[in-house]
């Protein structure tokens, strides 16, 4: 090889290099905004799966039964947590 093509072909693999060097940190941020959608999809499917199990599975049609008076009885008040109070969504940096 003579001068000529030696110059060259460290010319085209130092723009490579450089090439390289400018797009890697872009190539790293997409895969990880790409991780994070997979992570809030999943976590959205999840809570949708769970909330469709507190519901009941088969609405039972109303039968009417003939009222039977009954002596009150008191029951205590039983307290339960808000369902999805607060979101639990992950705010992405701009």
């Amino acid at each position: 090889m003579d001068t000529t093509r030696i110059q060259a072909l460290t010319s085209m693999v130092a723009v490579l290099g450089l090439f390289v060097l400018m797009t890697l940190p872009a190539l790293i941020g997409i895969a990880r905004e790409r991780r994070i959608d997979r992570q809030i999809k999943r976590a959205e499917a999840a809570r949708a799966a769970a909330g469709r199990r507190e519901e009941p599975a088969v609405s039972r049609p109303a039968v009417s039964r003939p009222t039977v008076s009954r002596p009150a009885v008191s029951r205590p008040a039983v307290s339960r947590p808000a369902a999805n109070a607060a979101p639990h969504r992950t705010a992405r940096a701009a």
